[in-house]
Formats: structure tokens, sequence, C-alpha cells
């Protein structure tokens, strides 16, 4: 079993070379939050353009986890979360939380 800065580490390198230049092409970023070795889960942030964007989630499942989950065997599954500055910074769409249909 791989020690969990390795398994970090290579989620990272996966963000950056196969993700980083996809999303930026549209005005977003995809980062690292944590990685939960006990239940496989990547929890990752939607910046830019790619916070509160309905195709966001799309991305992330069809996308991004299926690329994580090919090249780093330990991630199950990926949660996104929105960044929550991404108003400020003039990206839209933006849904506050609080106004979401959860």
């Amino acid at each position: 079993m791989r020690e969990h800065d390795e398994i970090v580490k290579d989620i990272k390198i996966i963000l950056e070379e196969k993700v980083a230049q996809n999303v930026a092409a549209h005005n977003g970023a995809i980062g690292f939050i944590n990685f939960a070795s006990d239940t496989g889960v990547a929890t990752l942030r939607l910046s830019g353009a790619c916070s509160g964007c309905a195709m966001s989630q799309r991305t992330l499942k069809e996308g991004v986890e299926r690329l994580l989950k090919h090249y780093v065997p330990e991630v199950n599954s990926i949660v996104g979360e929105d960044d929550e500055q991404a108003k400020e910074q003039g990206y839209k769409p933006f849904i506050p939380r609080d106004e979401r249909d959860l």
C-alpha cells in the first residue's frame, strides 16, 4: 500500500498535467483540497469560471474522476467544492450556497 503523501503527489500531478490546461481554456481551475485514504475520496476546489457552473459537476464525474481513477487507483471518487471567492473575482455563473437547490 502506498503512502498518503505519494498518492497526494500523484493526484496533484494529474490535475496539473492532464486537467489544468483544459479547464483553463474556459477560464476555470480545479485544485486539490484533500484526499481521504480511508475512503479513497479526493476533494477538489472548483474556482474561476468552474465555480458554480452547472457543467462543472459533469466535467468532474466524466472527466476528472475517470482520469484520477485511471492514474491513481487509490482514488474511488471525487467531490467538488465551489470557491466561495468566485463571485468577488467576477466569475459567473456563481450560485451562492444558500440559493442552490440542494
